[in-house]
């Protein structure tokens, strides 16, 4: 499954604006511009976590905004603004860029604040000699 989205005007949701977004199974690439062209890429298992945005002028029209959190040097917040089918775009993100991760043996560490284990628990349950 595949997505090829174009960026919406909030009013009436037509697409005439210049930004493409395209997510597949690997990547997510936004193109933008008419005259002067850029091109954005982010690997799926880059993807760290994902929100969901609508305001009223968008759920109106059908629209939404994804907006995806990414350990990616160049873009650490990738926006996909007033997209139709945004919930299963979001949804397919997610799934995909834990797939991804998978694939790729690539793990995300959690860092565990010492002040949350009491010490002298932690020094009952090992023998120090």
């Amino acid at each position: 499954m595949a997505f090829k989205e174009k960026r919406r005007w909030k009013f009436l949701g037509l697409p005439f604006t210049f930004t493409t977004y395209t997510i597949d199974e690997e990547y997510i690439t936004i193109n933008r511009g008419f005259l002067n062209r850029s091109e954005d890429v982010c690997y799926m298992y880059k993807v760290i976590d994902s929100r969901l945005e609508s305001s009223l002028m968008e759920r109106m029209f059908g629209l939404g905004t994804v907006i995806c959190y990414t350990a990616d040097v160049t873009n650490k917040e990738l926006k996909m603004e007033h997209v139709r089918n945004a919930k299963m775009i979001k949804d397919y993100i997610v799934e995909q860029s834990e797939r991804m991760r998978v694939k790729r043996r690539t793990l995300n560490t959690m860092n565990l604040n010492h002040n949350e284990f009491d010490e002298a628990e932690i020094m009952d349950h090992h023998d120090f000699d």
